[in-house]
């Protein structure tokens, strides 16, 4: 089965909505009719989806907007979180859930994580579900059945048919912001692994279809040796999506 590629740039907390605005402007006029070929996705912080999806929408672009984290509460007296609404409300297609920040810097928990991606699934927003080992895990050779571990916790009590949208982001967590990233076969192995458990999940069918990223210091430099791998179907990228050029040069890479 042919899967479409996907990029998603993770702006991480950068760029306030002026800088934003003009990010968007850059990327917009960047675009390439070969990037058709797959989904190009832009995940900027909360205060600037409205900016960059009114920015996207004068272009006409192609691009689709995401978001970087949602709660799982429909409404209600959360003070600081935004719901699965809000963020469909604001056009988004995408969103990041599970990321290692989120979990390190904020506790979140394995069923945080799939309360999280229920709610997505629920609301027609497709996740995408970051999982990743650290480096004391690799060493160790518990990389795989920590994943594994990971990817059961959050997808346990969600259907195959609410996760048909869903897509499995690999991101090893001493890849992430260090300039060191996985060599393509690490990430393949790996993303292999991934597949097989969708696959005891919801069947062969369904992992086969399910498509699945490598994040982690990934560049123009390191992306085609990425893309090449079989079950390896995109990135999802921190640094280089925060300027126009380099990460245009990266999706090409992937097109």
């Amino acid at each position: 089965m042919s899967r479409k590629s996907i990029v998603a740039g993770n702006w991480k907390m950068n760029k306030t909505a002026t800088e934003a605005t003009q990010l968007a402007q850059q990327l917009s006029y960047g675009y390439e009719d070969r990037f058709g070929a797959l989904d190009v996705v832009i995940c900027p912080p909360y205060t600037d989806l409205r900016s960059v999806q009114v920015t996207l929408g004068f272009d006409n672009s192609p691009y689709l907007l995401g978001a970087q984290d949602v709660y799982w509460q429909p409404e209600g007296a959360y003070t600081g979180a935004i719901s699965t609404s809000m963020l469909a409300d604001l056009g988004c297609r995408y969103c990041i859930v599970g990321h290692s920040e989120r979990r390190r810097y904020f506790g979140e928990s394995d069923a945080d994580v799939g309360r999280k991606t229920a709610a997505l699934a629920a609301a027609g927003i497709a996740p995408i579900l970051c999982c990743g080992e650290s480096l004391e895990q690799r060493t160790q050779g518990q990389t795989l059945a920590f994943v594994s571990g990971q990817l059961r916790a959050a997808l346990s009590d969600i259907s195959a048919q609410a996760a048909e949208r869903l897509v499995v982001a690999y991101e090893p967590l001493w890849a992430i912001g260090t300039g060191q990233s996985a060599t393509p076969e690490q990430a393949e192995e790996v993303c292999l692994a991934i597949r097989a458990e969708v696959a005891a999940l919801y069947g062969p069918d369904f992992a086969e279809a399910v498509r699945i990223l490598y994040g982690g210091s990934l560049n123009p430099g390191n992306a085609g040796e990425f893309c090449t791998q079989p079950d390896i179907d995109g990135g999802l990228v921190g640094a280089a999506s925060l300027d126009a050029l380099t990460f245009l040069e990266l999706v090409r890479a992937f097109s």
